[in-house]
């Protein structure tokens, strides 16, 4: 499971600090995790999930199937916009995300 969970890390483009950050852990505990040492709970995967992590793949090693999806340029010019910021930045971004889509 930690290898798998370190793959989507970087599958990502994301460093441990910015992983551990979005998931509330320390940078610490979340190289436990992927070392194998620990096992991650179900609040952290949940978490994970909402980071953009496959946590199925993480758990099972078989991929969601996703859809083929385009992306259109003023989503892309955001995503660009977002992967500039800082992990701290981009953690404050994805929580306020986070706020506006809860029903």
């Amino acid at each position: 499971m930690g290898a798998r969970l370190q793959a989507e890390r970087k599958r990502l483009g994301l460093t441990q600090d910015e992983l551990a950050f979005i998931v509330g852990v320390s940078k610490r505990t979340l190289a436990s995790y992927e070392a194998g040492t620990r096992e991650p709970g179900a609040a952290l995967l949940n978490h994970a999930t909402a980071a953009g992590v496959d946590v199925l793949y993480v758990v099972t090693g078989q991929r969601v199937p996703t859809p083929e999806v385009s992306i259109g340029a003023d989503e892309m010019e955001a995503l660009q916009q977002i992967r500039a910021l800082s992990a701290e930045d981009r953690g404050a971004v994805g929580r306020l995300l986070a706020a506006f889509t809860r029903k």
